[in-house]
């Protein structure tokens, strides 16, 4: 039945508790506040990774509905995110955009696969200092992505990927800044930032995007908009179909569709993990992880890409009095409307406009209080959020995660060894070392393990040299792992040349299971419950 519990959605929690016409009206006014701010950044977020405007509003309305009616959180909010601008990008150079929606049709069954074998719980263990410096990796280069459309900039071919090359392509042609592209992303970061301090429950964004887009049509500003570039908006999502399916395409997608789902998991855990603290509620990570994969294959049947938690999206969800998914259902709800609605009127919102939206969204990316934080911490953890933020920037997103994590690994363990010890045994009455036949108690402190087994390992020996019983107290030993118990078998091998017995008290049961794996039994070494056993049978001189 626990099973059961953790892989069933919150709604279905949400509607056994009672679900009253005061909640959907509640929800409805959260879901509407959410799809005001989703609208303009699910198309400028579709626009910075490569795509139309409108694959960003597939991705939120089926994706988005999908992500609250099955997830494990109540409050999460699904659909396009800013973490996942630069892969998408790359992918879409890289395999096209046949490839990016097979890659993300492909990385909703990896996610699935990883919630059924449930793997949430390991998923949130990726260190801090990593996530901190991939987030802020992310945030240079969406920012650095937005340059063009910022300036107003015309580049003479298509604008490099690589961070470096690109920095030089918009150098070389700082020369062509557009003045009125430049005025309304200037103008929309102020109204954005200026709503939020003063009129913080206002929709900032929508306002900033509806401003800029009278501007331009209104004083016949010579800026480029969504209609110049791509068209007019569709009135409705396509039909679903298969994405195209070959083998040198899923070949060329697979490698994509795993870091889509990496990504994912840990954006949306990490989101889930910020609803929690902000409502008090528990989200079911298992849960959460399939329904981000079954919205990532719908998502893909529409034509859409990578579905995710999003962090600011599901903020806001909870800070307008959200009482559970169906705000996010509703939210997916709204944004279909205003498709079938308004969606020529997008045609005239500047990408200068949406391109100060993302700057926005850049620098709350960043976690510069956090990354200075880390900084300042200690040495490992400055090497570990420079590691991965430089990589993440100048080389792969996915070798940052996998470099700051192997980094935060090794730094573990070589904390965890250096807090393991053993030390003497404060009264426990043994006899002096020096009389042949005693019995000299020690008591070891912290996990052993494979990290710990060479440092302390040495210790033991050293102790251990003289015959006599050796009483080693486990009462402090919480996780004893293979290679520590193989040690402490060498040790008794010892200990029956030289004559002597190496006598283990207090272990708890799952760390007596993992030495009698080992071989550690009777009469090799002897088993006693309390130091007191092992000393009123081994405690004289040798007989």
């Amino acid at each position: 039945m626990a099973i059961v519990d953790e892989f069933t959605p919150k709604i279905a929690t949400v509607l056994r508790e009672g679900y009253t016409a005061a909640d959907l009206r509640a929800d409805a006014l959260a879901g509407l506040t959410v799809a005001i701010v989703a609208l303009p950044l699910s198309m400028a977020i579709a626009i910075a990774s490569g795509v139309g405007p409108e694959r960003g509003l597939y991705t939120a309305i089926i994706g988005g509905f999908l992500v609250s009616a099955l997830g494990g959180s109540r409050f999460q909010i699904g659909g396009p995110a800013g973490a996942f601008i630069v892969l998408v990008a790359a992918c879409v150079m890289q395999i096209g955009l046949p490839g990016l929606i097979l890659a993300t049709f492909l990385s909703g069954f990896i996610l699935i696969a990883v919630g059924a074998l449930r793997f949430g719980t390991y998923i949130k263990f990726i260190p801090y200092p990593v996530t901190v410096g991939f987030t802020a990796g992310i945030a240079v280069i969406i920012f650095a992505s937005q340059m063009r459309d910022l300036f107003g900039l015309t580049l003479p071919g298509a604008e490099p990927a690589e961070i470096l090359h690109k920095i030089e392509a918009l150098w070389n042609a700082r020369g062509s800044v557009t003045p009125a592209a430049l005025a309304l992303a200037v103008a929309t970061i102020a109204i954005i930032q200026g709503t939020k301090r003063w009129r913080p429950h206002w929709p900032g964004m929508l306002i900033a995007i509806a401003v800029a887009s009278v501007a331009a049509v209104g004083l016949g500003l010579p800026v480029e908009t969504i209609g110049t570039r791509f068209g007019a908006l569709p009135r409705t999502p396509p039909a679903p179909q298969l994405p195209v399916m070959d083998t040198a395409l899923l070949m060329a997608a697979l490698p994509y569709a795993v870091s889509f789902a990496l990504l994912g998991a840990i954006e949306s855990l990490l989101s889930a993990v910020v609803a929690d603290g902000m409502s008090g509620r528990r989200h079911r990570s298992n849960a959460e992880l399939v329904a981000q994969g079954v919205a990532n294959i719908g998502s893909a049947l529409f034509g859409g890409f990578c579905v995710t938690g999003t962090i600011a999206r599901t903020a806001t969800n909870v800070r307008a009095g959200s009482r559970g998914p169906v705000s996010g259902m509703l939210h997916a709800i709204f944004l279909l409307a205003f498709m079938l609605i308004a969606a020529p009127l997008a045609g005239y919102i500047p990408l200068a406009a949406l391109a100060g939206v993302l700057a926005i969204v850049a620098w709350n990316m960043a976690e510069k209080a956090e990354f200075w934080a880390l900084i300042r911490a200690s040495r490992a953890d400055a090497a570990i959020v420079l590691v991965t933020f430089l990589l993440v920037v100048f080389r792969d997103l996915t070798e940052g995660i996998i470099a700051g994590a192997a980094i935060g690994g090794a730094v573990f363990i070589r904390r965890m060894s250096e807090a393991a010890r053993v030390e003497p045994a404060h009264g426990a009455a043994e006899m002096p070392v020096e009389q042949s036949g005693s019995a000299v108690v020690y008591r070891l402190h912290g996990a052993y393990f494979f990290g710990a087994a060479a440092t302390v390992g040495a210790v033991l020996d050293s102790i251990a040299d003289r015959p006599g019983a050796f009483v080693l107290d486990f009462s402090d030993v919480p996780f004893v792992d293979s290679s520590g118990a193989r040690s402490f078998e060498l040790l008794a091998k010892k200990m029956e040349r030289t004559g002597g017995h190496l006598v283990l008290t207090g272990a708890s049961p799952e760390v007596r299971r993992t030495l009698l794996a080992q071989g550690l039994r009777e009469p090799h070494v002897r088993w006693r419950a309390t130091v007191a056993d092992a000393l009123a049978e081994f405690g004289g001189p040798p007989g």
